[in-house]
């Protein structure tokens, strides 16, 4: 019998686990977060700390071992900014983990560091597993923080509050708190002719196709978003939709929500706009740019990408 990848949990019972920066274990303890959090979470013996300069992560390196954890003390030098710290959580030890911005430059750290964006960190496999999503979460975080400081109501300061997830304007009392941007991530398929869609953005790598994707609008539902976004960008109408699995994507603060999508119609219309090509691939011709071995030289996101997740796991569902 021929069952439907819209009525089956498979391949996988949480494939949120195997994307990149998903791996995530800290114990937030947010009903115990205060105003005193993070100074006792410093005072702590083991406390560790994640630093950014800008948009990226400093990692210790002495030629060998990368290193993205300093001790308090070892912060000194990258003149850290110890008001906008923000408290991740606690590891399953009890050891605290923290974020802090420096005002060092990144373009002007010694050379025993190495700054390294939210994207090198990952494609690069410069870290991976737990300190991955720990860093996801810092540097959300922090970006959050740096970019709510004054209130969007009266135009005055916004103290930092509860460790850095909550921010209060010092004139009028407004309360921020922080946020995630959902983003729908779908890969539309066409089960009567086993085939599935994909499209290249203008800014996407020579010969790389992806899952069609787009921002979630306010009063929007996720399945209303997969249906409008691929419709506007592809002509493509859609049917059935089905959640498959998420992933926290930190550039700077959204949540990729990857999903199914079946096709009700095939005759594609590309908005020139958004996508320089969209077509239909067959799982043959999907599994050939997973494993880069496209004979067209095309190619998928690479993996820990949602994207290729999408794919791979539609090319290998058993039928």
């Amino acid at each position: 019998m021929n069952h439907s990848i819209f009525s089956t949990d498979a391949p996988h019972p949480e494939a949120s686990s195997l994307t990149a920066f998903a791996e995530n274990q800290l114990n937030r303890d947010a009903e115990h977060r205060d105003e005193e959090s993070i100074k006792h979470a410093l005072a702590k013996e083991g406390t560790h700390i994640l630093a950014f300069a800008q948009d990226r992560l400093v990692l210790k390196h002495d030629g060998q071992v990368l290193d993205p954890l300093f001790a308090r003390y070892e912060l000194q030098e990258l003149d850290p900014d110890w008001e906008a710290a923000v408290l991740l959580g606690y590891r399953r030890t009890g050891e605290p983990r923290l974020a802090v911005p420096v005002r060092i430059n990144a373009d002007e750290l010694a050379s025993h560091y190495k700054p390294a964006d939210m994207r090198a960190l990952w494609r690069d496999h410069l870290l991976e597993g737990e300190i991955l999503g720990e860093a996801a979460q810092g540097m959300s975080l922090i970006r959050w923080n740096g970019d709510n400081r004054f209130c969007g109501r009266c135009g005055s300061v916004m103290e930092l509050r509860i460790g850095g997830y909550k921010r209060v304007c010092t004139a009028c009392e407004h309360m921020i708190f922080p946020r995630t941007d959902p983003v729908v991530i779908m890969l539309t398929i066409d089960e009567e002719k086993n085939l599935c869609l994909l499209g290249r953005s203008h800014h996407f790598a020579p010969g790389m196709y992806s899952c069609l994707a787009g921002f979630v609008e306010p009063g929007e539902t996720i399945e209303n978003a997969v249906r409008r976004e691929t419709h506007e960008e592809s002509g493509i109408h859609i049917g059935r939709v089905r959640y498959h699995a998420s992933q926290p994507w930190p550039m700077p603060h959204s949540l990729m929500i990857g999903c199914y999508a079946e096709a009700k119609s095939r005759e594609i219309h590309i908005d020139a706009n958004e996508l320089d090509d969209c077509r239909w691939f067959t799982p043959e011709e999907t599994l050939a740019m997973l494993d880069r071995v496209s004979a067209s030289g095309n190619t998928s996101p690479p993996k820990g990408a949602i994207a290729h997740r999408l794919m791979r796991d539609w090319v290998e569902w058993k039928r």
